[in-house]
């Protein structure tokens, strides 16, 4: 996972000229967070209403022009950590048993609630990537401040931010030592370098991200990002927030139309 992290920045696209990234920072949040809670308020099963968020999410991914191969490469490695929890629900028990082998039993209600919990999760993941991998920190920060988040988790998630760079420079530090030393031939002692590596990381890190805070509270910091300018939006956000919201309408228009039918 940190070499995940390290190898890729967090905002490889934010750099581009699209329409994605001409909209304000705040805009961009807001239609990314309508669009997900529009997918996970959405009942099981209900596969039309997810084709339209899909469709959504694939123009915005066009609109935008993220690199295909980072995106893919984030959402990799989420699925493996949420994987575990989707193979949960496809042993369900409810509907007809389409297999069975002693207490485990495959049923048509369990994969209608994997195939459920898969989309929406897949497509909360590519919005919330797309929405990283196109905005800076700063800029996402700062958008926080402007939607009225306290300052004091806007603080904890730029500390966060700026602990995992440090935590990943001393992890790669630490890697090239032993590599230098020839202690990453062989398993067994790549094994036990990563085992020493993991106890002794926190503690280096630990005290490294002390020295960098005392370091920004002699430069004036005050417990709170400096907030930047950035755009304050315009007739373009407009068009884009009442778009996003007539998407996620019309989803659930489809699903109660199908309910009642």
């Amino acid at each position: 996972m940190l070499l995940h992290i390290g190898a890729i920045a967090l905002d490889v696209d934010s750099k581009k000229v699209t329409l994605w990234h001409k909209l304000a920072p705040r805009t961009r949040i807001l239609c990314t967070l309508m669009l997900v809670f529009a997918t996970v308020i959405t009942p099981n099963g209900h596969w039309w209403t997810w084709l339209i968020y899909g469709l959504a999410v694939v123009s915005v991914i066009l609109l935008s022009q993220v690199t295909l191969g980072v995106l893919l490469k984030r959402l990799a490695v989420e699925f493996g950590f949420v994987g575990v929890v989707l193979l949960g629900t496809l042993f369900r028990r409810g509907g007809r048993v389409l297999w069975a082998w002693g207490p485990l039993q495959i049923t048509t209600l369990g994969l209608i609630i994997l195939g459920s919990v898969m989309f929406k999760t897949l497509l909360s993941l590519l919005m919330l990537n797309l929405l990283t991998l196109t905005t800076s920190v700063p800029s996402l920060l700062n958008a926080l401040i402007e939607l009225r988040i306290p300052p004091l988790l806007v603080a904890i998630l730029a500390s966060m931010y700026r602990y995992i760079n440090v935590l990943i420079n001393e992890f790669n530090t630490m890697r090239r030592a032993a590599a230098s030393r020839n202690l990453m031939n062989s398993n067994r002692t790549i094994r036990l370098v990563v085992g020493n590596t993991i106890g002794s990381l926190f503690i280096r890190t630990y005290e490294r991200g002390n020295r960098i805070h005392q370091a920004m509270l002699s430069r004036g910091y005050q417990g709170v990002p400096p907030i930047e300018q950035v755009p304050q939006g315009g007739r373009l956000d407009v068009i884009a927030l009442t778009t996003t919201f007539l998407v996620s309408l019309f989803g659930q228009v489809i699903y109660l139309v199908s309910n009642a039918s």
